[in-house]
């Protein structure tokens, strides 16, 4: 491991690696922690009781963040002629079919999010090779399959998210930006942790919400009291 600068040191001395702290505590320290010099993400990691090779305890949905994640969110749009101007009227970046799928077969995927309709499925299914591995595939759960693409894309902008658990069985989400307020990242940490709570799947056994970690993009991983959150 690499010599820690003096700002990563400042950090740790701050944050109590033993200690969990109320969403409170953590919401108002992962901003004290923060020594990045831009605009950094807050991200949690939350490790579920389930085991990810099972089908029915496969962890996925979306949530609308009360006060968004504070990215701007890219857009890409693949539907008919006929709904391409409500998808740009809605503030989709990329809007049209046969000249993007081409695209993204050639390599092109600059892009945060896509959004597609049932019609339109057999073409963009062919793009799984390339969209699959980044995360990029449109999926009706997800509520990115959908005939109304406007009201999909209106959504995304607004700090809708999905989140999915991974195979080690942790979910990892952007919820907010250091400069959210304390009050504005716990809205957004409740909102995201309590919606994970209901989907806890029929067949899990034992503890579910294992461990709850919220940190910055160069900070320390604050561990959060579970029983600080109110609803789970």
């Amino acid at each position: 491991m690499g010599k820690l600068t003096k700002n990563q040191k400042a950090a740790l001395e701050k944050v109590d690696i033993n200690k969990e702290y109320t969403l409170d505590e953590a919401s108002k320290l992962v901003k004290e922690t923060n020594y990045a010099k831009f605009d950094a993400s807050v991200d949690l990691d939350i490790k579920l009781g389930v085991d990810p090779r099972k089908a029915d305890q496969m962890v996925r949905g979306v949530v609308a963040l009360p006060h968004g994640t504070g990215k701007e969110v890219r857009v890409l749009v693949l539907c008919t002629p006929d709904k391409e101007e409500e998808a740009k009227a809605a503030g989709a970046d990329h809007v049209g079919l046969d000249e993007y799928v081409k695209k993204i077969e050639g390599g092109w995927t600059d892009i945060d999010v896509i959004i597609t309709m049932p019609a339109v499925m057999a073409k963009v299914g062919k793009l799984g090779r390339v969209l699959g591995p980044r995360g990029l595939m449109p999926n009706p759960k997800a509520g990115t399959v959908t005939p109304d693409v406007a009201k999909a894309v209106k959504e995304v902008k607004a700090g809708k998210i999905d989140f999915k658990v991974d195979k080690f069985g942790i979910i990892h989400a952007g919820v907010a930006r250091v400069s959210f307020t304390p009050e504005q990242i716990k809205d957004n940490v409740a909102e995201l942790v309590q919606t994970i709570s209901k989907l806890k799947p029929s067949s899990a056994k034992g503890t579910y919400l294992q461990s709850i970690t919220i940190s910055s993009t160069m900070s320390p991983g604050i561990k959060l009291d579970k029983s600080s959150i109110a609803g789970i």
